[in-house]
């Protein structure tokens, strides 16, 4: 196949810590899904994830428990064109790989990202699904669980990740969509409820909303994270 048509690999990326409930599921989807490689990141584990990504072919690399330079390191390493940046406890969907590439070969576009999805259901669930779709709509901007996906060449000119604790994919995507526009799949990166479930779909949503309150106020990233300490 001449190089000129030949589909462009994507790299996914996986930033982790102590994820073994949950990474190996992420991992079996992606399974000859389209992928050129899978990369997981490990922060640090006391658990048996970095095992569990060895085990079902990911390659692995130890980094520190901070995602954005979890995902930097994972971009240096990779060898695709296309880097997909996806949350160990979130599925991208079926026939992802040419979702991705149909979106990047807009033109004007300079990122993209899955529709929002919970593997739950109920009242406040679908709120927050349809408050996402409404934010996503009126203002392009996605957020780290709804799979990320940009070009390599992109991703540099954008300046990466910044090393921050928390809100390094809201000051990317911010960066991002001065340089050009992002658009989204039909289909749903789907994420695992935990969270929510755990501490309250209202409650983690309320710390989210003043986290970006915080972000805009200049408020310290370390203040930041203990506000979201319960989300990793």
């Amino acid at each position: 196949m001449p190089e000129s048509t030949r589909p462009r690999p994507i790299s996914v990326i996986i930033p982790a810590l102590n994820e073994a409930a949950q990474l190996g599921s992420t991992l079996r989807h992606l399974e000859g899904a389209g992928a050129a490689e899978v990369i997981v990141v490990d922060g640090g584990s006391s658990d048996e994830t970095v095992q569990i990504a060895e085990s079902l072919g990911a390659r692995v690399l130890r980094g520190p428990a901070n995602r954005g330079m979890q995902q930097n390191l994972g971009a240096e390493s990779a060898t695709g064109e296309i880097l997909l940046f996806l949350h160990a406890d979130t599925t991208p969907p079926d026939g992802f790989a040419s979702q991705v590439r149909a979106i990047l070969d807009e033109p004007g576009t300079i990122a993209g990202a899955f529709r929002f999805g919970l593997d739950a259901s109920g009242f406040g669930i679908s709120m927050l699904e349809r408050m996402v779709a409404i934010r996503c709509k009126l203002f392009a901007f996605p957020y780290g669980d709804q799979a990320l996906f940009i070009s390599r060449e992109a991703f540099e000119q954008a300046g990466r990740f910044a090393d921050l604790p928390v809100m390094e994919d809201f000051d990317l995507v911010l960066r991002l969509k001065r340089l050009g526009r992002i658009r989204f799949a039909g289909s749903a990166a789907v994420t695992s409820a935990r969270r929510w479930r755990e501490h309250g779909v209202w409650r983690v949503t309320w710390k989210h909303q003043l986290c970006i309150l915080g972000y805009y106020l200049g408020i310290p990233p370390a203040r930041l994270a203990r506000l979201r300490d319960f989300e990793r």
